[in-house]
């Protein structure tokens, strides 16, 4: 795990080296284990790694890492999880390893089998390769997108790419401004769903499952090397049997996502997910535990992660977040959502991730994944009640998603929805879980992992999201995870047929809530101090319009307008406005 960055100019050399260091400073929290650089003045390429080391913790798994005959050199920011049997594969074709580091499997994959190698992987990643004889980067992101990848191309200047957006501020002549489709969608749905933009108007993020290749200080067009399967109509497996395939799978999954050469942990929420993580991880030896709590709250669901430690029998500790700590750490948090999303739970997962390094816990695994994968929200089943022409379901579906302020964006929605509908044949379910994988999971709830577990140096892995899960997840029919009342059925009947978890767990209703919405409302300081930065006339308010809705909440208490006026749940609209704010300051510079 670590943090990437760099640059790839034309012939000529590297126009700003002194630039480099600034960089990787910029994502020393990403591996402040170790550092390393390459220079490659004649071809202008400059490269950057910050290292948190994970597996092989010795100097072997220096990065970047040069092949035997120096004309290959790898950075890379990720696990490999396949990797064992992959070097088994390397091994018998003449390969020797010098390292028990993943890193190394990834660079001597790539010169056994070329770019064709990221099809064999089974892992979270963002890597570059540069080979020296053909004057290729080759740049990739991990099937799923756990791990993100930004690049820029500046006039003269070549292309840069790093781990972070903020890497990119310390770049001469680059110059943030905010993109605007991406401010639209992030106000509409609370994050960018599109899979290239980004807030930084000129930066661009690598879609998942793609790599691009740069020669001649130009950046290629991104080309998909993994695309998620449908389900097939001819597949007439019984639930028994999938629910066999689902145990073997992810019972694989979660035992090579605890390989590790430090301690690592589990974030155990007491719902569904996390719980059947945490009983297939107790498989292999005695687990530590970690579940949190909010003060000043109704939701806790403390007791339920109690009693799965209890049935799995995990060292289990609690951790307990007060609304002071939000409102105290508010202004540094922010930097830490870097491309700008709005899922609170940054801020709370942060403490969390912080807590467990104080712990000397340095790998948690989480849960994250299963309801976009198995049909987990409400939405699933509302998408299925719709009714009418698609153009009217459409818009709809696009309503739930973007309530908030609905409008602007329904046509990129629209032209989203209907290339998903035709991948899965008109499949409304189908085309909704390949949104929430391909828009939603990349651009905002895994960004929500990697940046607050990296932001304090701590890996997080997500079995859930290992490509093996996601393609039996996507090659399930609608009619095997929703059923009896409830979603995700599959998973749970898996879990209750290997007797993982208790009746009471499996069968629990999905428990969630924003407390920052909560506090919003209910905590005094903290509505004061969001008041003060939301109406703060050097922020947004006025440019986007929205003084009179916000003044309206904070003085009048107000909830919201109602339809065909533009702003509908006024809290929400509250929460990604001071975000935005506050996120401008570092970012843009408004003060």
């Amino acid at each position: 795990m670590c943090g990437i960055s760099g640059w790839f100019l034309t012939e000529g050399g590297v126009r700003h080296p002194d630039t480099l260091p600034a960089l990787a400073e910029s994502l020393a929290h990403r591996g402040p284990d170790d550092r390393g650089y390459y220079h490659d003045q004649e071809r202008g390429v400059a490269l950057a790694h910050n290292r948190l080391s994970i597996i092989d913790l010795s100097s072997a798994g220096h990065q970047p890492m040069l092949s035997d005959d120096g004309n290959t050199v790898l950075v890379y920011n990720g696990e490999l999880y396949n990797f064992r049997e992959l070097r088994d594969q390397l091994e018998r074709r003449g390969h020797r390893f010098v390292s028990r580091s993943d890193s190394e499997v990834v660079l001597r994959s790539f010169q056994e089998w070329g770019s064709s190698c990221l099809s064999r992987f089974c892992g979270m990643f963002a890597l570059a390769l540069w080979s020296r004889r053909s004057g290729t980067l080759l740049l990739a992101r991990d099937h799923l997108g756990m791990k993100p990848l930004y690049y820029t191309t500046l006039p003269g200047d070549g292309v840069t790419f790093a781990s972070e957006l903020k890497a990119f501020l310390s770049l001469p002549g680059f110059h943030p401004t905010m993109e605007p489709t991406a401010l639209r969608q992030f106000l509409e749905f609370g994050y960018t769903f599109d899979p290239r933009l980004t807030s930084l108007a000129g930066v661009a993020k690598l879609p998942p499952g793609h790599y691009l290749e740069c020669r001649g200080g130009r950046a290629g067009e991104p080309i998909p090397y993994f695309t998620l399967p449908s389900p097939e109509p001819s597949d007439r497996r019984s639930r028994e049997e999938r629910q066999e395939e689902l145990h073997d799978v992810l019972s694989r999954v979660v035992e090579q996502h605890l390989l590790a050469d430090v301690p690592v942990g589990l974030l155990l929420s007491g719902g569904l997910d996390s719980s059947v993580i945490a009983a297939l991880a107790s498989r292999h030896g005695r687990i530590t535990t970690i579940s949190m709590g909010f003060a000043d709250s109704t939701l806790d669901e403390r007791p339920f992660a109690r009693s799965v430690s209890d049935h799995v029998g995990s060292d289990h500790r609690e951790v307990t977040i007060h609304p002071h700590e939000i409102v105290e750490s508010l202004e540094s948090v922010v930097p830490v959502f870097d491309d700008l999303f709005a899922d609170w739970g940054t801020f709370s997962t942060r403490l969390l991730y912080r807590n467990c390094r104080e712990q000397g816990i340095k790998v948690v695994l989480v849960g994250e994944g299963a309801d976009e994968l198995f049909g987990g929200y409400p939405i699933f089943r509302k998408g299925g009640e719709l009714r009418g022409p698609r153009l009217w379901r459409l818009f709809r579906l696009y309503q739930r998603y973007a309530g908030q302020r609905h409008g602007t964006q329904f046509r990129a929605f629209r032209e989203i929805m209907e290339r998903y509908l035709e991948e899965g044949e008109g499949d409304l379910f189908h085309a909704i879980r390949l949104f929430e994988i391909r828009n939603q999971i990349p651009n905002n709830y895994v960004m929500k992992v990697d940046k607050g577990s990296m932001a304090v140096s701590v890996e997080a892995r997500s079995p859930f999201l290992d490509r093996r899960v996601a393609e039996l997840a996507c090659g399930t029919p609608a009619g095997f995870l929703l059923g009896e009342g409830t979603s995700k059925l599959l998973l749970r009947e898996m879990a209750e047929r290997y007797d993982l978890l208790p009746r009471e767990i499996t069968r629990r209703a999905k428990f969630g809530g924003s407390m920052a919405n909560s506090w919003m409302d209910d905590s005094p300081r903290f509505r004061e101090f969001s008041r003060q930065a939301i109406l703060d006339p050097a922020g947004w308010v006025d440019e986007l319009g929205l003084r009179q809705g916000m003044t309206d909440y904070f003085d009048g208490r107000r909830q919201g307008y109602r339809f065909p006026r533009a702003v509908s749940v006024f809290r929400n609209l509250a929460w990604r406005l001071l975000l935005l704010n506050l996120w401008s300051r570092h970012y843009l510079g408004r003060r």
